[in-house]
């Protein structure tokens, strides 16, 4: 992915709320199957990572991602947006 493209993904990222969170129990099979269904219907997503979780929020998303096959965009403060393109429901164009 392009530094073009994660800008544009960013910007799309601006109006949207943090839905999903991760707390102290960290990151299970259950936290995988609702981001991985969240990614399918909506491509674009934040996630917000709670103060009491054990891990950081650049661990989560990397975590996240690998187990997804999702594409980071954004980490700030305690939130990050991620990217995948659904099989389906394609809704985002990226710019090339």
């Amino acid at each position: 992915m392009t530094g073009k493209q994660r800008a544009y993904l960013r910007s799309l990222a601006n109006g949207i709320d943090a839905k999903y969170q991760i707390g102290k129990d960290g990151i299970d099979e259950e936290t995988i199957k609702m981001v991985d269904l969240a990614l399918e219907a909506n491509e674009l997503i934040k996630i917000k990572v709670l103060e009491n979780s054990w891990l950081s929020v650049r661990e989560c998303s990397d975590e996240i991602c690998e187990a997804t096959g999702a594409y980071p965009v954004q980490c700030i403060g305690n939130k990050f947006v991620i990217y995948r393109e659904s099989e389906k429901n394609k809704t985002i164009r990226i710019p090339k």
